[in-house]
């Protein structure tokens, strides 16, 4: 449904280039062109797996012809669903095993402007995510506040990822606050390892009592 992250938040490809490893699971909640989709197959490695939700069958299309260009449309699986349902598509084996769980807000680029993410459905999206995501692992998404319902959406995603609970949970804000046309805010939610010190995305140790 959405644009880019590589283009514009290349902070955000770093950390995913950081968590992910080969055999990794994946998921793509927002596939649009397929972009983020092929890093994430390229980061998993041919013994991983990329599931990619996308409501706009079109963009599905898009980023099938894509990946297959590139060569990694075997590590990946493409639902022309909306994101709020990959908890239920995932498999049950799946479930806390995912390293990484992307979103990339807005609408479908070249495509319809007025068909974007809505704040209640991407909500839903964020609890499934939090079913599905390993110990250790990140949900990272990007939020673009210059179109219509996009500033409320980032209002919405913030609220949420502040309710996550510090004993279990380290959230980052990054945001490029200098771009025309309204900020982007990339939120960066890391679940933490259980009853230890772990590392941020980063690399950063972080404690958890």
């Amino acid at each position: 449904m959405a644009a880019r992250i590589t283009a514009s938040l290349t902070f955000l490809q770093h950390i995913l280039a950081e968590v992910l490893r080969p055999g990794d699971l994946a998921v793509d909640a927002t596939v649009g062109n397929g972009h983020d989709t092929a890093l994430l197959a390229r980061l998993v490695g041919p013994s991983g797996l990329v599931h990619g939700f996308d409501v706009q069958a079109e963009a599905i299309e898009s980023a099938g012809r894509l990946l297959a260009a590139v060569g990694l449309a075997e590590r990946v699986r493409l639902y022309a669903l909306g994101h709020e349902r990959l908890a239920e598509v995932l498999p049950q084996a799946d479930h806390g095993r995912a390293a990484a769980v992307v979103f990339n807000l807005g609408y479908l680029p070249g495509g319809d402007e007025t068909r974007v993410t809505r704040p209640e459905t991407t909500l839903a999206a964020l609890e499934a995510s939090r079913k599905i995501l390993a110990p250790g692992g990140v949900i990272a998404l990007a939020c673009y506040g210059g179109h219509s319902g996009g500033a409320e959406e980032t209002q919405a995603v913030a609220a949420w990822c502040r309710s996550l609970p510090f004993a279990g949970w380290r959230v980052a804000r990054y945001e490029l606050i200098n771009k025309p046309g309204g900020p982007i805010v990339a939120f960066i939610a890391h679940k933490l390892q259980g009853g230890a010190s772990t590392q941020n995305a980063s690399g950063v140790s972080l404690a958890t009592d």
